[in-house]
């Protein structure tokens, strides 16, 4: 199960149009330091675009949706640390995938979402 826990306005760099994002955060995990060895808590989180405005983000807040979040391969790319400065090459990147989903999505390739599912205003019409 993945909880949405926050949004974020986003800017496109191609078009300046401004859109959000959901931030989704996956189940508690418990990591062991390859440094120290301790265990420490922790939970994946993943931004996903919508076509919410910020008063859908706001109300999708809280909810969970069926599904995970898994780390999958992608080209490597720069990552700056923000506590450190440190800049890391990653060739991974997190990506939520819903239940009874078998793979996850390939980067270039087209997503197929039934149309009548997503608003194309971004004003939810009802609420559950």
């Amino acid at each position: 199960m993945v909880k949405i826990i926050d949004y974020q306005k986003r800017i496109n760099q191609d078009d300046l149009k401004e859109f959000f994002v959901l931030v989704l955060q996956g189940d508690l995990e418990i990591i062991q330091s390859k440094q120290s060895g301790n265990l420490y808590a922790t939970a994946k989180k993943v931004s996903m675009p919508t076509t919410f405005n910020e008063e859908g983000c706001k109300a999708m807040i809280g909810k969970d949706i069926e599904g995970k979040i898994d780390k999958v391969p992608c080209e490597p790319y720069n990552y700056t640390v923000e506590e450190t400065g440190e800049i890391i090459e990653l060739d991974y990147r997190y990506e939520f995938i819903p239940k009874g989903s078998k793979s996850s999505v390939v980067p270039g390739e087209a997503v197929n979402a039934d149309l009548e599912t997503y608003s194309e205003n971004g004003i939810l019409e009802h609420a559950d």
